[in-house]
């Protein structure tokens, strides 16, 4: 008996259907599966922009990564990275591989971090070290000791040179000595007994650094003495190579000065020698000689620069001779310290040193400073003179071997003539004084 078999018409047509659905859509392409105009349905197309928007996502984002992974190789090529970070560009893609080198290097991560943190220690700790060194070397340097580059051996030579310079500039016996208190004492006592005198007296023992200042710094008319420092800066240029002392000079109307010498009296375009021409300033005092030098050494302000540079405060020209108001100045602390510089070589060389001496040794008048010395010794000096100040100023050598210097200037009333036996015995007494500390140490040695 055969069974019959119905298949229902609907679910036939509902099977058909379903498999006409499937063929087409194997048969469209993606975009047209996608696309609004093929499904005309809104959530399509949204749908649709999103998949598109997450896919172009997912491109960039990898190759960023496969960029990343790149270039983190070519720095570890070149050593400028770390090695111990991959450079795989799978390493950035694969979340295993990730996972399993953050565990596998955290072994590294802290030994490596202690020797970093030990090292940078190090290095602040030496630094601070060399610093403090640097520090405390620098109160107590020896230069000597310094092997210094040709640089920094020049910026140390003119340092020492600039404050040798100014220690010059500055230079007095009151800033390196003791004053002499018993002569000074003794000076004063006689310097009060003159009230019409106004006077200014500085004695320096040269051996032993020791003074007597009296009034010293202030600035009085300087007369002749003015011709003192004149003399060295002439035998300056001599040992500059600017002056030679046979060269000839031709004394002209403006040159010639009234009062002492005689080269007055010798008619214009009358030559003498540079050597004649200075002692005559010296000896004799001539004024005449003494224009001739200075307009020969470049002027009046040039040598009140170099005077300045001497460390001169109060020496002055401001005339020239005989200048009989006492423009020009001085102080008796100049002219001391000025004889102080010469003695010991510093301003001019020793065969200058000693031609100055020479001439200053030769000076014809001698009734102020040499009246208070004894016989035996000795003593190169120039004296001043016109009618307000009298002065003289030297260098005296005992024959116990003591040398030392003495300045006075008096101010005085119109040409008194109490001012010659007052620088008379203020030599006297400084003689004195030095003789009787002579005899004392001489007593006092077994």
């Amino acid at each position: 008996m055969k069974r019959e078999v119905k298949i229902s018409s609907r679910g036939s047509s509902s099977r058909r259907a379903r498999g006409n659905v499937n063929r087409l859509r194997k048969s469209a392409s993606p975009k047209s599966r996608l696309s609004p105009s093929a499904s005309g349905h809104p959530r399509s197309s949204k749908l649709s922009k999103r998949i598109a928007q997450r896919s172009a996502a997912r491109k960039a984002n990898s190759k960023a990564k496969l960029n990343l992974g790149s270039a983190l190789k070519k720095l570890s090529v070149l050593r400028l990275f770390s090695p111990q970070v991959p450079t795989n560009p799978k390493y950035f893609q694969d979340p295993t591989l990730k996972s399993r080198h953050r565990n596998s290097s955290n072994f590294l991560s802290t030994p490596l971090k202690i020797l970093i943190r030990l090292v940078v220690l190090t290095v602040g700790m030496s630094t601070l070290l060399g610093s403090a060194m640097a520090i405390s070397e620098s109160f107590n340097t020896d230069f000597g000791d310094l092997d210094l580059s040709p640089t920094a051996n020049s910026v140390t030579q003119n340092r020492v040179n600039q404050e040798t310079s100014d220690l010059e500039k500055l230079f007095s016996l009151i800033s390196v000595g003791k004053e002499i208190t018993p002569l000074k004492r003794e000076l004063k006592t006689f310097v009060d007994q003159y009230p019409d005198l106004t006077a200014s007296v500085f004695v320096a023992d040269i051996a032993n650094k020791t003074y007597v200042n009296l009034n010293g710094t202030k600035a009085f008319a300087a007369a002749s003495t003015i011709k003192i420092p004149v003399l060295v800066a002439f035998f300056q240029d001599v040992d500059a190579g600017k002056i030679k002392l046979d060269e000839i000079w031709t004394m002209s109307k403006e040159d010639i000065g009234s009062g002492s010498g005689h080269m007055q009296y010798q008619p214009v375009g009358t030559k003498f020698s540079a050597l004649n021409t200075v002692t005559k300033m010296i000896t004799i005092s001539d004024n005449t000689a003494t224009n001739m030098v200075i307009r020969r050494l470049g002027g009046v302000a040039a040598l009140n620069k170099r005077f300045t540079d001497w460390g001169l405060r109060s020496t002055k020209i401001r005339n020239a001779l005989p200048d009989l108001e006492g423009t020009n100045t001085t102080s008796s602390e100049d002219l001391s310290n000025l004889l102080l510089k010469v003695e010991g070589g510093n301003l001019v060389d020793l065969s200058s040193r000693d031609r100055i001496f020479k001439i200053m040794g030769s000076v014809k008048r001698d009734t102020l400073l040499p009246q208070g010395i004894e016989q035996g010794a000795t003593i190169v000096h120039k004296t001043g003179d016109i009618r307000s100040v009298l002065g003289d100023s030297g260098i005296v050598d005992m024959p116990s071997g003591k040398r030392y210097i003495i300045s006075v200037l008096v101010k005085r009333p119109d040409n008194s003539p109490q001012a010659k036996p007052f620088i008379q015995n203020i030599s006297k007494l400084s003689y004195q004084y030095f003789k009787e500390q002579n005899a004392k140490s001489q007593s006092s040695q077994p």
